[in-house]
This record gives C-alpha cells, sequence and structure tokens, in this order.
C-alpha cells in the first residue's frame, strides 16, 4: 500500500508539472508568433485597438501569468477547458467527441499487437535460431522498414480499392452497428499495430532466451515439468518487464501515430481535432488536447509501475525497506 500511495503521490506531481508546462508551451507560442487568442477572435487584419483591448480584458489575459495558470488549472480539474474560438463550443465537448475514437483506436492496436506478438516472441524463444524463428524475425524486420502512413495508404489500396473487402474511410460507433464499426476499425488498427508486433515479438524473444538460460529454469525441466508450464509460468513471466516498459512508452508512438492514421481513414478523433485546431489557430482546444494526451501517457506509465509491483514482489518490498 505504501508503495502503491508513493506513486500515487508521484504522479499528481508529474500531472502538475504536465499541466504547467502544457500552458506554458503555449504561451511562449502565443508571444513567438504574436497571434494570440484575441487575433484568433477578432483576425489578424483588425486595427480597432479598443476591440483587441476589450477581447483581452473579457478573457483576462492581462492578468499575472501565475494567475491565468491558476485559472485554468482550477477550470480543467472541473473539466471546464474553456470555448473555442473557431467553432463558438465547448473544448470539453469537442474533446469529449473525438478522444472516444482515438482511444478505441489505440486500445485496439495496443490489444491485439499484444496478443498476436507474446505468443509469436514465446515460440521464437522456444525454437531460437529455427525456421519459425528466422521466419518471424525476418518478417519483423521488414514491418518495421515500413513507416505507418505508408502501410496506411497500402492496406486502403489493397483490401478497399481493389479488393473491397472494407470500407476505406469513416468510423461507425459500436453501439450504431457493432458489425460495421469492426469492418471499419479493422484497416486503421492494422496499420497502427503492424510496427508495434515486430518491436515487441523482438523484445520479448531475446528477454526469453535469456530467462531459459536460468537455472532455476534447468531445474523446472529436471523435474520434469512440461514445457508449457515452463515457458508460461516460469519464463514468461520475468521476461516481460521490457515489454510492459516499452509498451507504455509505446502510447505516445500510438498516439502519434494516431494522428496520421485518422487522416488517412477520415476518422474524427484527437489527430483531426488537433490539426484542424492547428490551422484554424484554435489555442484553447490545442491546449485541451496536449493536455489529454499528456495524462492518457503519464497515466499508462503510472499502471505500468503499479503491474511491475505485482509481477514481482520485490519491486514494493524493496522500496519499503528503503
Amino acid at each position: 500500500m505504501r508503495y502503491v500511495l508513493t506513486k500515487v503521490v508521484q504522479l499528481v506531481i508529474v500531472l502538475l508539472a504536465v499541466s504547467f508546462l502544457t500552458f506554458s508551451f503555449l504561451k511562449l507560442l502565443e508571444w513567438r508568433t504574436g497571434v494570440g487568442p484575441e487575433i484568433a477572435i477578432l483576425g489578424t487584419g483588425v486595427g480597432n485597438e479598443e476591440a483587441v483591448a476589450e477581447v483581452r480584458g473579457d478573457l483576462n489575459l492581462d492578468d499575472p501569468y501565475f494567475v491565468q495558470y491558476g485559472r485554468w488549472l482550477g477550470n480543467a480539474v472541473t473539466l471546464d477547458l474553456g470555448e473555442s474560438y473557431a467553432n463558438n463550443s465547448s473544448v470539453s465537448e469537442l474533446i469529449g467527441n473525438a478522444f472516444p475514437k482515438t482511444a478505441l483506436l489505440m486500445f485496439y492496436a495496443m490489444f491485439f499487437s499484444l496478443l498476436i506478438s507474446v505468443p509469436l516472441g514465446i515460440i521464437s524463444a522456444y525454437r531460437a535460431d529455427g525456421v519459425f524463428d528466422k521466419v518471424a524475425g525476418t518478417t519483423a524486420f521488414g514491418f518495421l522498414s515500413v513507416p505507418t502512413f505508408i502501410f496506411g495508404v497500402l492496406l486502403v489500396y489493397l483490401f478497399a480499392l481493389e479488393l473491397r473487402w472494407l470500407p476505406a474511410t469513416g468510423y461507425v460507433t459500436f453501439t450504431e452497428n457493432p458489425w460495421e464499426h469492426v469492418r471499419h476499425m479493422i484497416l486503421p488498427v492494422t496499420a497502427l499495430m503492424v510496427g508495434q508486433i515486430a518491436v515487441y515479438t523482438r523484445l520479448l524473444r531475446t528477454d526469453m532466451i535469456s530467462t531459459l538460460q536460468e537455472d532455476y529454469i534447468s531445474v523446472a525441466r529436471a523435474k520434469g515439468m512440461p514445457n508449457r508450464r515452463i515457458l508460461l509460468k516460469h519464463a514468461f513471466r520475468p521476461s516481460s518487464f521490457s515489454l510492459l516498459t516499452v509498451a507504455a512508452i509505446n502510447v505516445g508512438t500510438l498516439i502519434g501515430g494516431s494522428v496520421v492514421i485518422e487522416q488517412i481513414f477520415a476518422i474524427n478523433g484527437m489527430g483531426t481535432l488537433i490539426v484542424s485546431s492547428i490551422f484554424k489557430r484554435d489555442y484553447l482546444v490545442i491546449q485541451g488536447c496536449v493536455l489529454i494526451i499528456a495524462i492518457v501517457f503519464v497515466t499508462a506509465n503510472f499502471l505500468v509501475d503499479i503491474l511491475y509491483a505485482y509481477l514481482d514482489p520485490r519491486i514494493r518490498h524493496a522500496r519499503s525497506v528503503s
């Protein structure tokens, strides 16, 4: 429990730091470009200083820096991220409509990449340097060499335009039509997860080969334990730490990949919202999106830290002793 509480405190501190940096970077961007919210609202050609001053007053943009940050953070805690200048709607509402699509896309990509790569990595380690291992390794390196957006375009051309098996663009919610939801998600999820599968498979293979050479594995074999039990119970668990670490870090990679994939497959998720807001200079929307993405990334790594303690009790015991 003490280990978890320590991690929670660290999470809160990191989230505060993330919120401050998010707010600061957008303020720095406004200062460097000379285009603040008042210009975004009134237009770049405005010359009426009274109108500019009135807008700045309404938005409290002349308040001290930390007062503005404190007000924004307090509102953000209550899920009030302000109003979009371009759409005249709540930033929270815009993100609320876009985030579930991106979250599902990332979840499917992460879940299926791990579901496929774990057995591939275990089998490759068990039959190291065999035919299966060599074929899996060569295929993995081939997938790693193809950028996500190129793979996405190839999938659209082959399965949507040529074979006409799957839709090329669009998004359908699961509640609206489960079958169409699955059909629309197959191509973008596949484009996102192929590179992840290659990384996870090679990483787990390397760690499993090292673990299978440990003395306790030899003892288990000498006792006559089945190979399946040795691989899954005794070898996989201690070999999964690097896999979990990279999976948590790759949440950021999935977020970045989603921005491109959503553009290719016309999914109106966070990536599309960010890109459109950048072109419209809708700073509050950008600020809200960056904050949410940062929270997701930090929280994912926090959950992995907690999972470490579950997989290896020595971690939490060591923290308690210290």
